[in-house]
């Protein structure tokens, strides 16, 4: 019998590795993207065209006898800056993509703006509305579809879901959210839309993550590589160039991400029936704790550079700016980990 997964946002810094994880694991893999999207191994997928997605998981099922299968929905708002979403997206062929996969379970939500894991909270506070739509309409909408056809659906949430108030982290995955800023407001929304929607049929994964690094195509990709360019500029002549040495961070590599959301999809997979008795929300993180600086500090030695033109940041910052920051939003993999879920991460420093 042949495993099948879509990867959508597999474009993306985080999608990549999850679409490889699945290959490496011997699974028929299709991705899907946006504007980066690369036909025919990565198609294109309007998630707001409820009508096609739909129409996909329809055809997709004709096949459910050939296959065990999973989708996962690498989307919500990662970078969502002032735009036209219409802009962003467009559509695949449904038959086109029917072609390559025989059964979809999806597995994985994350953002149709740009595939990579990274948060961009200040950004996502510029189009409130749209983040809205990505995290939480479009979550349900899509926890709609796959519930009805018995497809699981893994929804990746993040950390910014708690408050990060000094002395609660760790948190464990039933701790009280409170998110500081919009960003965690609407992934929370996302969680609690996906939850519900799934509540009966026991077909919804929340899988909260913290910032995300890896292999990338651009340093923008994510919050942890761009800060290279930052260890750059400060050997500029009379830079000056101040950097967050305040909130705690434990940068988590994509490549365990992904190995993580394979391994999640087969152990729920397998439990078939036994599924309900499994926890609905899971989390994962690596354990090496920087600050913004500190990181720059390691990727400062790592190039032999000095960092002349760079400067501390010590404290919270303006109490009365739009976008709050948590000082500790460190999770707990406690849940997952019991599920005998390798939690084992790559050494921060090693790995760079």
């Amino acid at each position: 019998m042949t495993e099948a997964v879509l990867v959508t946002g597999a474009s993306g810094l985080l999608g990549r590795k999850v679409l490889q994880a699945f290959e490496r694991g011997g699974w028929k893999a299709t991705g899907t993207g946006l504007s980066r999207a690369k036909p025919p191994s990565i198609l294109k997928l309007d998630l707001f065209d409820h009508a096609a997605i739909n129409s996909t998981l329809d055809e997709v099922n004709i096949f459910r006898k050939l296959s065990t299968a999973a989708v996962v929905l690498v989307t919500g708002v990662q970078f969502a800056d002032k735009m036209d979403y219409a802009d962003q997206i467009s559509s695949y062929t449904v038959r086109e993509l029917t072609d390559r996969l025989p059964r979809f379970i999806p597995d994985y939500l994350l953002t149709p703006r740009s595939g990579a894991a990274n948060r961009s909270p200040d950004k996502c506070d510029t189009d409130p509305e749209g983040a809205r739509a990505l995290n939480i309409d479009a979550s349900r909408q899509l926890a709609q579809a796959t519930s009805s056809r018995s497809i699981l659906l893994i929804y990746i949430s993040t950390d910014y879901v708690f408050p990060g108030t000094p002395g609660d982290a760790p948190y464990e995955v039933d701790a009280t959210p409170q998110p500081p800023n919009l960003y965690g407001q609407t992934k929370l929304g996302g969680e609690k839309a996906v939850l519900e929607e799934t509540q009966e049929s026991h077909l919804g994964i929340v899988l909260r993550v913290p910032v995300l690094y890896g292999s990338a195509e651009e340093p923008s990709e994510s919050a942890i590589n761009v800060l290279m360019d930052l260890v750059w500029k400060a050997q500029e002549k009379d830079a000056e160039i101040t950097v967050d040495d305040w909130a705690q961070r434990y940068p988590t590599n994509t490549e365990d991400v992904g190995r993580v959301c394979f391994d999640v999809a087969l152990k729920y997979l397998a439990a078939n029936e036994a599924r309900s008795n499994l926890p609905k929300v899971l989390q994962f993180t690596a354990e090496d704790k920087f600050t913004k600086f500190e990181i720059c500090q390691v990727f400062a030695e790592i190039m032999g550079l000095p960092l002349p033109g760079m400067k501390r940041k010590k404290d919270a910052g303006d109490p009365k700016a739009i976008v709050q920051r948590p000082y500790d939003t460190h999770l707990s993999s406690q849940t997952i980990q019991g599920l005998g879920i390798n939690v084992k991460t790559q050494d921060f420093r090693a790995w760079w």
